[in-house]
């Protein structure tokens, strides 16, 4: 008698291909956060001028985004199978993939291309120098070191948002729409089975470091999580940090004392 196979998700089912003719490649978590990520970014940027009507939520989105970045280290080992960075990090095929590149070839990549991987890195990279920087303002950091390392950022992003879209056309894959449902069309991939999907160990070490990063941010930062100027945080900072303002303080009564 033959098994009939039932629909695994509400996302194949929405997905614009019957299931048969796709394969999965991204786990949802990795899509959350990509997605998420891109918003804290938009966010950050828009939000990064005094004067912007959206002036409060710049600490609040890279706060944010600090949470993702410390998620993202825990999926790159624990994730769904081209989730892990040991499926993207390949530095010695980033090579072969360009030569092909200029020749007007595409080869087909069911997760990240070489320089697709490449990419991805530097950006997980400069995000995280933009959280440390921003947070450390006034205690190791100027702001130009700050605003040096958001500009950066933006380029690499305006690059990337660019790739995707030529690799898109070049290979004939709509790579936005895969980061959305989460599926490839396997007619371009041939012979290709769905992506191991992560279980629940990865899934409970995803959570914890969520929650981990999140209380290690609100001990560094009570207000962390709450919309507030970017003032307030650099008087946090200015001066060597609360301590030292706590002792100055101090001195101060002692010597009105």
């Amino acid at each position: 008698m033959p098994i009939v196979r039932q629909e695994a998700s509400l996302i194949d089912q929405l997905a614009p291909f019957p299931r048969n003719d796709r394969v999965r490649v991204w786990d949802l978590p990795l899509r959350l956060f990509h997605w998420i990520l891109v918003v804290a970014i938009a966010t950050a940027f828009l939000s990064a001028e005094e004067d912007s009507p959206l002036s409060q939520w710049h600490i609040l989105s890279g706060w944010i985004a600090g949470v993702l970045i410390a998620f993202r280290l825990v999926w790159g080992v624990v994730g769904g199978e081209h989730s892990r960075f040991a499926s993207f990090i390949r530095p010695a095929a980033v090579g072969h993939h360009m030569r092909n590149l200029v020749r007007g070839r595409t080869e087909p990549s069911v997760g990240h291309n070489p320089l697709g991987g490449l990419s991805a890195v530097l950006l997980l990279l400069l995000v995280a120098a933009a959280v440390f920087t921003g947070a450390t303002m006034g205690l190791i950091w100027d702001g130009e070191i700050h605003e040096m390392i958001g500009w950066s950022l933006l380029a690499l992003v305006l690059v990337h948002v660019a790739a995707v879209i030529c690799m898109s056309i070049l290979s004939g894959e709509n790579l936005i729409q895969a980061m959305i449902v989460g599926t490839k069309h396997s007619a371009r991939h041939p012979g290709v089975r769905d992506a191991r999907a992560p279980g629940i160990f990865a899934i409970l070490l995803g959570l914890l470091a969520i929650a981990g990063s999140a209380v290690a941010i609100r001990v560094y930062d009570p207000q962390a999580f709450t919309l507030r100027s970017t003032e307030s945080f650099e008087h946090r900072t200015e001066g060597g940090g609360h301590s030292a303002r706590v002792e100055e303080r101090s001195a101060s009564r002692d010597e009105d004392d």
